[in-house]
């Protein structure tokens, strides 16, 4: 990405075209994938917390803020608009595959297919912090494969379908919160451009990933809002608005650091002139020089 190479949104970015293309298939694939069915089927919507984690870390989540402040153009009203449109399929996508999850759950194991929902989330969390070990890692979609692989019981099979209300509810609830998290996101943009550390941010989103893979594998209390916790203060710690002033700043420092007269004088001149050139001089540094510095996560 042009501001803050997210690792996943770069992936994407070079596979669909347009901002909101983009974003579109940032917030659609855990439902491509499979994160969250797997997470439905994990229990991680029986409670209050578990929703708001599922929408502001799945469907939300540091891509979706990296896409919504670094790519998407226009005006906050635009922004808006765009992704009101994409909630139209995001919703109703949600609802389906909530209401088809209690009859997957009939087929198979719960215990073993949460060992995988588990890990399917820890593989996620390791790519948003870091794209080399990302290369590394399999895709979401064939983990989740292999859990449904390893966890049916064709013994028990019901092809009957079976359906839940109030987890249907649940699913589209998740999702709304993600479709709310984009669109104030998209409102307060002007604003967060100037005073998000992006990078920051996917950092500590990926360790709230991590809390909420250790409460679907049981161990963390499913009922205590830890990931929740954790992107709070994530979200608090890469909040500066002194990011927008500091380059005035250092401007002005730079023009007091001027010398009013910029011409040398004339005997200058010549101790210049007659100054021999070192034996160090023109040769390389042997300590190669960043051009940019980087966060040791990245």
């Amino acid at each position: 990405m042009s501001v803050s190479q997210h690792p996943i949104a770069l992936r994407l970015e070079r596979r669909v075209g347009g901002a909101t293309k983009l974003l579109a298939t940032v917030m659609m694939l855990p439902l491509i994938d499979g994160i969250f069915p797997a997470l439905i089927l994990a229990g991680a919507l029986t409670y209050p917390f578990g929703i708001l984690e599922t929408g502001l870390l799945i469907f939300g989540g540091s891509a979706t803020v990296a896409v919504v402040l670094a790519e998407m153009d226009g005006s906050p009203r635009e922004r808006l608009r765009a992704i009101a449109l994409l909630a139209l399929v995001l919703l109703p996508a949600a609802a389906a595959e909530a209401a088809l999850a209690p009859t997957i759950q009939s087929l198979i194991d719960m215990a073993v297919f949460e060992r995988f929902a588990g890990l399917v989330i820890l593989t996620v969390a390791a790519k948003t912090a870091s794209a080399r070990i990302g290369e590394y890692l399999p895709r979401p979609a064939v983990i989740i494969g292999l859990g449904l692989i390893a966890s049916l019981q064709p013994a028990g099979a019901s092809v009957a379908f079976v359906t839940d209300p109030g987890l249907v509810v649940r699913g589209v609830a998740a999702a709304g919160v993600g479709v709310g998290f984009a669109m104030l996101i998209a409102a307060l943009g002007p604003v967060l451009q100037e005073s998000v550390d992006l990078d920051l941010f996917r950092f500590g989103s990926a360790v709230a990933l991590g809390m909420l893979a250790l409460s679907v594998l049981g161990l963390m209390p499913t009922e205590a809002p830890v990931a929740l916790g954790v992107l709070c203060v994530t979200a608090l710690f890469s909040f500066d608005p002194g990011r927008a002033s500091s380059p005035e700043t250092d401007a002005d420092d730079e023009s007091d650091a001027v010398d009013p007269d910029p011409e040398p004088s004339a005997d200058a001149a010549d101790d210049e002139a007659d100054t021999p050139a070192t034996e160090d001089e023109g040769r390389p540094s042997p300590f190669p020089v960043e051009e940019e510095s980087r966060a040791p996560w990245l």
